[in-house]
Formats: C-alpha cells, sequence, structure tokens
C-alpha cells in the first residue's frame, strides 16, 4: 500500500535523519507500519524550537510544499506563488497514493480538503486534530475544513477521525481518541497526601492559547490563601520571557519552576508523584497533556473546551476551570482528601483504556477496511 499524509506540521532533518514533533512521529509511526511506501507532504522548515523526535523508518518521501501563512504581508507574497505549487504536488502525490491521510485542521490541508474530491475512488481518512465542537469560535478556513470533511457528497470514501462524541454527525464521521502509553508502562498509581504541600505541573508549548500565565496567577492566589503550591512548568515557546517577567513580578520565584523541553521519561516521573497538572487552553483538540494526568493520578484542572468536559465526565475526574473562584474552589477540595482520592481514581480507570495498543488495532482497522 501506498500511503499520503498532507499535513502542515514540518518535517526536518537533523544530521541526516527525519524528525518532527514528537507526539505526532509517536502517531504516525503507527499509521507507517501497514504501509509499504510511505510520503508525507508537508513544509520542511520551521522557525520556531520543536521537541522532535526521530521517524521509526527513514525511507519515507518527503514532497516540500511551502507553510502557507496569511498573517503578514510577506505570507500573503509567498502565498502567491505557494498556492500554485501546492496544489500541483498535492494533485500529484495523491494520484500516486493507494490511500490519502489528511491531518486537518491547517492551510496546506484546506487544500487537501478540496482536492481529495478529485479522487472519490480512492480510501481516504482525515484526522482532525482541533476542536470538533459544533459551537466552536473558530478560523472560516477551519470551519470550510470541517464543511467539506462532514459532506458526503462531495468528500467520499472517507473516515474523519474527530475528538469527541458529538450529536448530529454525518456517518463518516468517527469518533476517536490518542495515546500516550503502552499497556507494558502501566505501574501502580502513587497514593497522594492532600494535606500538605501540593504539587502541580504544566505540559505543553509555552503559547497564548494554552494560557500558561493563568497557571502563573492561580498560583498566587492559592499562595494567598494560604495553601502551600508549587507549579513546575514543562515546554517552550514564544511566550517564555512574558512568563519570566510575571513569575517576578508576583514574587513566586520560589513557588514556580520553568523547566523547558523534557525527555518524555522526566516528565512522567513528574506526573507519578504531582497531586495537580493544569491546562487553561483557549481551545484543544484531545490534550493529551490532560489523559497523561489521568494516567498517572494527578488530577486535572482544565478549560471547558472541545472534548475535555467529557474526558473529565463533567467535574467527577478534574476540575472544569470558570476562571473566577478556580483558587478558592480548589482551596475548599483540597479540605476533602477522599473526594480527591475518589476523582484521581477514576482518572486513572478511564484514561488506562486509551494505551498505544488499543490506539494501533483502531489505526491497523482503518487501514485494512
Amino acid at each position: 500500500m501506498k500511503l499520503l499524509v498532507v499535513s502542515a506540521a514540518p518535517i526536518l532533518k537533523e544530521n541526516d535523519t527525519l524528525v518532527a514533533y514528537a507526539p505526532m512521529v509517536a502517531e504516525l509511526d503507527l499509521w507507517f507500519e501497514k504501509a509499504d511506501e510511505v510520503t508525507i507532504l508537508a513544509p520542511t522548515k520551521y522557525s520556531k524550537q520543536l521537541l522532535t523526535k526521530a521517524f521509526a523508518r527513514q525511507d519515507l518521501k518527503i514532497v516540500s510544499v511551502p507553510p502557507l501563512y496569511f498573517g503578514s504581508f510577506s505570507g500573503l507574497l509567498n502565498a502567491i506563488w505557494g498556492i500554485p505549487v501546492t496544489k500541483v504536488k498535492l494533485l500529484l502525490a495523491m494520484a500516486k497514493a493507494d490511500h490519502i491521510h489528511l491531518r486537518p485542521p491547517g492551510t496546506i490541508s484546506l487544500f487537501g480538503c478540496w482536492m481529495q474530491m478529485i479522487f472519490p475512488w480512492k480510501k481516504k481518512t482525515a484526522k482532525y486534530a482541533g476542536n470538533w465542537s459544533p459551537k466552536a469560535a473558530q478560523p472560516f478556513s477551519y470551519k470550510v475544513q470541517k464543511w467539506l470533511l462532514r459532506n458526503t457528497f462531495l468528500t467520499r470514501n472517507m473516515k474523519v477521525l474527530v475528538y469527541g462524541d458529538w450529536p448530529d454527525q454525518t456517518k463518516n464521521i468517527k469518533p476517536f481518541f490518542t495515546a500516550t502509553y503502552w499497556e507494558t508502562e502501566k505501574q501502580e498509581v502513587v497514593s497522594r497526601d492532600y494535606s500538605g504541600a501540593v504539587k502541580m505541573v504544566y505540559l505543553g508549548t509555552l503559547s497564548p492559547n494554552k494560557r500558561v500565565d493563568y497557571a502563573v496567577k492561580l498560583i498566587g492566589e492559592l499562595k494567598d490563601l494560604g495553601v502551600d503550591v508549587s507549579l513546575d512548568v514543562y515546554g517552550e515557546g514564544g511566550e517564555r520571557a512574558k512568563l519570566e517577567q510575571q513569575i517576578t513580578d508576583l514574587q513566586l520565584s520560589d513557588r514556580v519552576a520553568l523547566k523547558g523541553n523534557q525527555p518524555a521519561e522526566v516528565v512522567r516521573e513528574a506526573l507519578k508523584t504531582a497531586h495537580f497538572s493544569i491546562l487553561a487552553s483557549q481551545s484543544e483538540g484531545w490534550p493529551k497533556a490532560v489523559a497523561e494526568a489521568m494516567f498517572w493520578g494527578a488530577i486535572p484542572l482544565a478549560s471547558p473546551v472541545s472534548c475535555v468536559p467529557w474526558m473529565l465526565d463533567q467535574g467527577k475526574r478534574g476540575l472544569l476551570l470558570d476562571f473566577e473562584t478556580d483558587a478558592e474552589t480548589l482551596a475548599a477540595m483540597l479540605s476533602r482528601p477522599r473526594r480527591l482520592t475518589n476523582m484521581a481514581a477514576a482518572g486513572v480507570k478511564w484514561s488506562r483504556k486509551y494505551t498505544m495498543d488499543s490506539f494501533r488495532s483502531e489505526i491497523h482497522k482503518l487501514l485494512e477496511g
């Protein structure tokens, strides 16, 4: 089988080795297992710092396309030649493929959603990594992609994988999930003592969307309420300097530590002893940080976006943030350790159903079907 992957996420070359954003590589490696030949159509340059990982197989054919960014004047100028180039390369790559796999949302995947219509007989899948909620406020291009993917007249022979189980969906929409850990990685969960010092972690990029500044602010509010709490921030991004200044201004240098990008083993060990994990994002798809925290018994504090309320069972497996009374709510929760223990146990039970083993099995079914 000849598999084509269309993605806006960059594929980079480091020391003659093909690498990409680590969580994406872990997933794509599973898609590649059933393919005889793999082609990835994606940008091959990226200016920001990424936590990268090498692909398990290196016999990948990379079709390089421009990143197509419309947020600046230079980006618009680049698009004048970049769009025709991308369309031609998409057409040629799709014509050669047996199975077309799109990775929306994104500008490149937008053109992929349009051009896949030329090949109604080919097997196709789309992994929609963003928020599939019909009520979500999203860019117009995202709405177009969702409309095209739902349209079973224009989009034929495709399974669209989305995060969450939403009502009134077309027959080609399939609720899906993602995973981090294998069955063999399951270990006994360390019980937490909620009566002493409270350890909180953040996992992810330091970007405006993630609102890490709110996590820092929350630590300050909890401190003012007399809670002995600390926050370790794992990740890098453009907001680092702003966060460093915020930590200084709020006099939280002894409470908040920016750990930067760390290996998966370091993050896993942090989750094993953390009491809480916080993710105050403005938008999400399937937030791995939430599922990973629950896997090791850390209780998520997360904004109610995308499928997060479903993941947390409307607050039974974690706290849905309201950004107004979270500090008071969390302080009150700490006085009820049995409730917190039960909440953590419910999260462990739920999250451990979604392993890489089950993820691999579902992906293989899609490629074989």
